[in-house]
């Protein structure tokens, strides 16, 4: 994995210069947590699955450090909005889970604290290199990563069989294997669009070879008009158009009874998606598994569909507890295995020392005693080198969001919600003062 992140690497850090101009209004409040005799209990919200059992087994284990945990929403589905209302209001937890793609926006808006003289450069070492690139921005460190989230297509074998579709392995056979389906159960379909998740098509998007932000010097270049998503909106019309695929919100009552009654036999998800179904429908144990996601050549391809970090708010009096939290959650064998042996997360960590614990940990016999482990390996070795996020995600996928709501035949489309995406992410840069192209 390590050559394909090298490369990524380089254009994350490509983005330092322009988000330096943001970190300088980041949280920095210096307070290094309570004294290690001195117990300290610290607050997290979160939203991954086995989240409240890492926490339990750390509890039990540790006497100067207790952690109470509050569920809350996806980022995307109210969770981000509930931490940022909640910073503003200054009742902020003291630990609070980002995904990578969110952490600049969180960082640009003073948020945050840096946390680089608790987590160190032994503490980094443990960690995959490019994942810390990702949570380190204008020289600073902002969060400590858990997990890479390589994409992959998660199906029915049972009902492929029944309907003798092949498992895709191009984007063209997966059209094809979405008209069988169709064909075999009129009501059923091979997967489903999601209108509320805009954060699925970046990752096909990334996949592709798309690049929606660039910074060189002190310039945003903004593209999302480019040839690779230009191909991937042009699909996905033709697949709704066509009602090939469901639309359905992500993990709606709606999409999850469809996958219980079978009418809906496939999920384009990643490595995390594993323990999400084997959750969801425990019912269908041994009647799925795994596959690389579809690609356009059939060569290896990856976006990368997620992925946490643990990041410490701005007004925590807490700082070093709950890093130290934060890093036996990541970087330890006993915090992996407490969250897969939950049997909900099949999560792929960024400490590449514990994907075997991660392995062993996790009950793979839902999937047939299938290696989907090794399947993620290559699916993350294989993820594309040039995507890097910028500091206004959240903005630009609450546009994208918005239109995609809206898309029907002969109506809004695809490609008009990426362009409003666009729209609103240039006009969002230049509120903040920016440097823009695009």
């Amino acid at each position: 994995m390590s050559r394909t992140w090298n490369r990524t690497s380089r254009v994350i850090a490509g983005t330092a210069t322009a988000l330096a101009v943001l970190t300088a209004c980041g949280g920095g409040g210096e307070s290094a947590g309570s004294p290690a005799n001195k117990p300290v209990t610290i607050t997290f919200w979160g939203w991954a699955k086995g989240s409240k059992d890492v926490v339990d087994a750390f509890n039990a284990s540790h006497k100067n450090i207790q952690v109470k945990f509050e569920e809350i929403p996806s980022g995307t589905a109210g969770g981000y909005a509930k931490i940022s209302n909640a910073v503003k209001a200054g009742n902020a937890p003291d630990l609070v889970s980002i995904e990578y793609s969110s952490l600049p926006e969180f960082v640009s808006s003073g948020a945050l604290q840096d946390i680089g003289g608790e987590f160190t450069e032994a503490d980094r070492a443990k960690l995959l290199p490019q994942a810390v690139e990702l949570t380190t921005l204008g020289g600073k460190t902002w969060a400590v990563p858990f997990d890479a989230a390589p994409q992959a297509f998660f199906y029915r074998k049972d009902l492929f069989e029944k309907y003798r579709v092949d498992v895709p392995k191009t984007w063209d056979d997966f059209k094809t294997a979405a008209e069988k389906v169709k064909k075999a159960d009129a009501k059923a379909r091979i997967a489903t669009f999601f209108p509320d998740d805009p954060t699925t098509f970046e990752a096909m998007a990334w996949q592709a070879g798309a690049q929606w932000f660039k910074a060189e010097n002190d310039t945003w270049k903004i593209d999302t008009t480019d040839a690779a998503t230009t191909r991937v909106a042009a699909y996905w019309q033709g697949l709704v158009d066509a009602d090939l695929v469901h639309k359905n919100a992500s993990f709606s009552p709606e999409w999850t009874g469809s996958l219980k009654n079978g009418t809906t036999i496939g999920y384009l998800g990643a490595s995390w998606g594993a323990g999400v179904l084997k959750g969801t429908l425990p019912e269908q144990n041994g009647k799925w598994a795994v596959a690389p996601m579809p690609s356009w050549d059939g060569k290896p391809a990856s976006g990368m569909l997620g992925g946490s970090t643990f990041a410490v708010t701005k007004d925590s009096e807490n700082k070093a507890a709950a890093v130290e939290f934060a890093e036996w959650m990541s970087t330890t064998e006993a915090g992996v295995k407490a969250r897969i042996a939950s049997g909900t997360s099949s999560a792929f960590p960024a400490a590449t020392a514990l994907r075997p614990v991660a392995k062993q940990a996790f009950d793979a016999s839902y999937y047939g005693g299938q290696d989907i482990y090794a399947l993620f390996e290559q699916s993350g070795a294989s993820i594309g080198q040039n995507w890097a996020w910028g500091p206004t995600t959240g903005t630009t996928n609450t546009a994208i969001k918005d239109q995609f709501g809206k898309i029907t035949k002969g109506g809004t489309t695809i490609a008009d919600a990426i362009r409003t995406g666009h729209e609103a992410t240039v006009a969002e840069l230049k509120k903040r003062g920016l440097k823009v192209e695009g």
